[in-house]
């Protein structure tokens, strides 16, 4: 799939911008997840990258977009070997990526090095990679992980009636930051978190973890993507599992429910929120699912984009927008390209995205359950929608500056904070 993937690109004309020169070319390097358990998240990225490169015929600014690839498996140091090698080798411009949470801190450290490069952020949703120390040439057109959980706290209490929740998730960065903004809402709701479970990116089995989860609780929250994800669906059918599920945002994602098997059915009726759905009645998200439907075969897609493909769709709108608008200017640093980044206001499929003093976006989240449509297939359906979602998540400045970040054991589960 990986190779696929990466010859289409080939073929459509993305990684090689033919005899232009170099003045006339802008050169464009995509980090994403094609090794390891976010396969899927990096491959979906790749084809949101892929459609507004073609709707964009490969030009912005009138200057042709070079794309350089490198793929990496979701560690800070696969990264890292990545974004060297585009920005100290292949000499790009402009870098977008990475996919996963623990990856995206590394990339934030690394765009401090190199002023001369701008940074976008791919979709890794790790709180701290514009919430603290921010660097001035990386902007985040997603929303963090915590703000991709905003409503479903008050949600799981007040309309599912959850007043008791274990969680499982994979530990590291990003599912510390969505536990955090479920953590906030949640218990401030009056629900209680009784006990957390934490495994390594890439578990294969669950099979311990399984038994030990409790009995006595309304539901478990799954904070797993990609493989691991797939992997406890599998094997927690097969133990006979009964507890009511709540998804993370990538456990209720295209990458997890267009997966093989049966075992996923247990999804159906799952909630949870993110910042996209698959079915939502509003025409510019209609118009992008079609879209991504109509530019690949049914067998090399997802029944919908993931919030991956259209975070980079979204990221490559973002900068072909404003390269249309400077008539692709880069020089003095960047600065006119920058100034366009930070004050875009993004009209994005999954709705209106805008960014705050750190560059992080304010957008809209979503509340949803899965759903069988008739045709078999499984997606989230819009239940309600949040508009303008911040890294505050409702809370005055120097509260939220208070709480501090997300770790394993915080925040603690209160009432009030």
């Amino acid at each position: 799939m990986i190779r696929t993937l990466l010859a289409a690109v080939a073929a459509g004309g993305i990684l090689a911008a033919g005899a232009a020169q170099a003045q006339d070319k802008i050169k464009i390097g995509v980090l994403a997840t094609l090794e390891g358990a976010l396969t899927t998240l990096g491959e979906d990225a790749i084809r949101g990258m892929q459609i507004a490169m073609k709707q964009a015929n490969a030009k912005a600014g009138g200057k042709t977009i070079e794309v350089v690839t490198f793929p990496t498996n979701a560690s800070p140091d696969s990264a890292i070997r990545g974004a060297r090698k585009l920005v100290e080798q292949d000499k790009v411009d402009i870098l977008v990526g990475p996919v996963s949470g623990s990856e995206g801190i590394a990339i934030r450290d690394y765009s401090k090095t190199q002023p001369q490069v701008t940074f976008l952020n791919g979709s890794s949703g790790a709180m701290e990679t514009t919430f603290v120390t921010p660097s001035e040439n990386f902007f985040r057109f997603n929303m963090d992980g915590a703000q991709w959980l905003a409503g479903l706290g008050k949600y799981l209490v007040e309309e599912k009636k959850y007043k008791k929740i274990a969680a499982l998730a994979e530990d590291y960065s990003f599912p510390y930051t969505q536990l955090f903004g479920l953590t906030l809402e949640y218990c401030q709701a009056g629900g209680q978190i009784v006990e957390k479970f934490w495994v390594p990116l890439g578990t294969k089995d669950f099979g311990s973890i399984i038994a030990k989860l409790p009995d006595d609780v309304d539901a478990i929250y799954l904070g797993l993507g990609g493989g691991d994800a797939v992997n406890f669906f599998n094997q927690y059918s097969q133990a006979g599992g009964k507890a009511k599920l709540i998804g993370g945002s990538i456990m209720v994602d295209q990458t997890v429910l267009s997966s093989k098997g049966a075992a996923k059915r247990l999804a159906i009726g799952v909630p949870s929120a993110g910042p996209q759905a698959d079915v939502w009645d509003d025409p510019k998200w209609q118009a992008w699912v079609k879209l991504y439907q109509e530019s690949f075969p049914p067998d090399k897609r997802f029944t919908s984009p993931s919030l991956t493909g259209t975070a980079y769709y979204n990221d490559f709108n973002a900068v072909f927008q404003v390269l249309n608008a400077i008539n692709g200017d880069l020089s003095d640093g960047h600065k006119k390209f920058r100034a366009g980044l930070a004050a875009l206001e993004l009209d994005a499929p999954n709705g209106k995205i805008k960014l705050d003093q750190n560059r992080q976006a304010i957008g809209t989240n979503f509340i949803t359950e899965v759903v069988e449509l008739p045709n078999g297939d499984l997606v989230n359906k819009a239940v309600k929608t949040i508009p303008n979602v911040s890294q505050m998540l409702g809370l005055d400045p120097a509260t939220r500056q208070k709480i501090g970040l997300p770790s394993r054991t915080n925040p603690e589960c209160k009432t009030s904070y």
